[in-house]
């Protein structure tokens, strides 16, 4: 937003210039990548419309997971380990290391 523009009447000059803009109350937003997830917790959405095109723009506390749910599943099933959680933990302590979580998970 321009400094010190009363928010309405910035919402009237986008509404004059076709654009139509909202917050989007939300309390997290996953965004799924091939190579892992990234996490933005307490995010600021702001959802954007164009002449018929939607564009957010998202801010917040990013955390990203350097592993897939198929990298959990796969050291899961070739460590013996039932419990996901724990599985997260040590990938994430490996850096997303598929072949290091699955050792140290074998060695417990």
């Amino acid at each position: 937003m321009l400094p010190n523009m009363d928010p309405k009447k910035m919402q009237m000059m986008l509404k004059k210039l076709g654009m139509k803009v909202d917050n989007i109350p939300a309390n997290q937003v996953i965004i799924k990548t091939e190579s892992g997830d990234i996490t933005i917790e307490d995010p600021q959405v702001i959802k954007t419309s164009v002449k018929g095109q939607v564009i957010f723009q998202v801010s917040g506390n990013v955390k990203e997971q350097k592993f897939s749910d198929e990298d959990i599943k796969l050291v899961m099933e070739q460590s013996g380990v039932k419990d996901e959680e724990e599985v997260k933990q040590v990938l994430q302590q490996t850096s997303g290391d598929i072949v290091e979580a699955i050792m140290k998970l074998k060695k417990k």
